[in-house]
């Protein structure tokens, strides 16, 4: 199967390379990084790693996967600190999250290679990873076929496999089992996805259930300086609501809803936090054409304001420990949602709509466990709210719920440690 895969790589690269060519000229974010994943100028990156010390490389795909395995790449540094850590991720978004957003304690920023053959062998052969770390996807053959004709170590990471994966691996069964058969262990998220894997033919030694690094995340971090409710201008007694990570057409529904919400609870307060901070003067803009008053988190908030927006960057985790309510953005619109630990662990109810997919798994955990609410539309996210802001003993449950439900799934980082100091023994 492998040399079917090269042989149609080949034949797609003799008669689509003017096309291929073209492209890699045309678009900067493919001609700024595919001559150094084509292996242009890595020997001279080699010569950069700390010599005499075991090498661990750990890739990612892109920003979500970066984001998981923060604080796993921050419990490598502290239980291996003698080894040279390096990074790679796959798209040009991932590489620049990881090097600028994250504060990964890696040695060296290395590219992922393209996955043909010779690219891929000089790759292995320079580097000469002592384990390859793989965080929950990104599989390709040659590469992973190398690293097992190397006879280097190599384990997956937070593995999951949707229903819509599991069809597809099982349908092209002979093209991803060798695959998966050239990793030591397979770490998966929960124990479906360890059946999954198994059923696919994998050994049931090799597939191990160490739960989700997003968990894992939302461990406290140190130095983080707390902002208070004085901070903002807001009055310590006034009820708050925030609506973290929004997008385009969401904020008008988040106006319309609290409009209705402010009828029965007149001093709710209302934060709204754009995904993008640089869509906080239009947001702005759009709440006081309701007829709300507004201002931003740079500007300094007035004792009558009704709505802050977020246009600071990196404050909105901390934030949600002020808060009554939290509502997940990206979801009420086809955004994929976004994370809905982070106002969990601040012990608050945690509201979102139906386009979760990209927390598909947690969204699924949270929803068993009852400590989260799901919305399918704008009247049913009016009523949760002040159903919510009605009882403040049901809040309090059910942000104690969502507290819990985080905190009793932690400690994934320590099990994948132990796993990777097996490999390395």
């Amino acid at each position: 199967m492998l040399a079917v895969y090269n042989l149609i790589q080949l034949m797609g690269l003799v008669f689509l390379w003017p096309l291929l060519l073209l492209l890699v000229v045309c678009k900067a974010k493919y001609r700024l990084r595919i001559p150094a994943r084509l292996g242009l100028g890595l020997s001279e990156l080699a010569e950069k790693i700390p010599p005499g010390r075991p090498r661990i490389w750990i890739h990612a795909l892109s920003v979500g996967e970066v984001s998981s395995s923060v604080t796993l790449v921050h419990a490598i540094r502290e239980h291996f600190p003698d080894a040279a850590l390096l990074f790679s991720a796959a798209t040009s978004s991932g590489e620049k999250f990881a090097r600028s957003n994250t504060g990964l304690p890696v040695d060296l920023f290395i590219p992922y290679p393209l996955d043909i053959y010779p690219v891929v062998r000089r790759f292995v052969k320079t580097v000469r990873p002592d384990i390859f770390i793989l965080v929950e996807t990104d599989f390709w053959p040659n590469f992973l076929n190398e690293i097992a004709a190397e006879n280097i170590a190599a384990l997956l990471v937070n593995g999951r496999i949707s229903q819509k994966s599991y069809r597809k691996y099982s349908f092209f069964q002979a093209f991803f089992l060798p695959m998966f058969h050239s990793f030591t262990f397979l770490a998966m998220q929960r124990q479906e996805d360890v059946e999954k894997m198994v059923s696919l033919g994998v050994a049931a030694g090799k597939v191990k259930n160490l739960g989700n690094l997003k968990y894992d995340a939302m461990l406290p971090k140190m130095g983080v300086r707390l902002v208070s409710r004085m901070d903002l201008g807001i009055d310590a007694a006034r009820p708050l609501l925030i609506a973290g990570s929004t997008h385009d057409g969401e904020e008008e529904i988040l106006c319309r809803v609290y409009q209705e919400l402010v009828r029965e609870f007149p001093s709710l307060f209302l934060i709204l936090a754009p995904r993008n901070t640089q869509r906080a003067a239009a947001v702005v803009k759009l709440v006081r054409q309701k007829g709300l008053r507004a201002s931003t988190r740079s500007a300094k908030t007035q004792a009558d304001d009704q709505v802050m927006v977020l246009d600071t960057m990196g404050e909105l985790a901390g934030l949600y420990r002020l808060a009554d309510i939290a509502f997940i953005g990206g979801s009420l619109v086809a955004q994929g949602g976004h994370n809905p630990l982070e106002p969990a662990v601040a012990g608050i109810p945690v509201l979102f709509g139906h386009h979760m997919e990209d927390f598909a798994d947690v969204v699924e955990d949270m929803l068993a466990a009852r400590c989260a609410i799901q919305v399918g539309s704008e009247n049913e996210l009016l009523q949760s709210i002040s159903s919510y802001l009605k009882d403040s003993v049901k809040r309090k449950e059910k942000g104690e719920a969502a507290r819990k439900f985080v905190e009793s799934r932690q400690g994934v980082n320590m099990r994948h440690i132990d796993l990777i100091r097996q490999v390395l023994s």
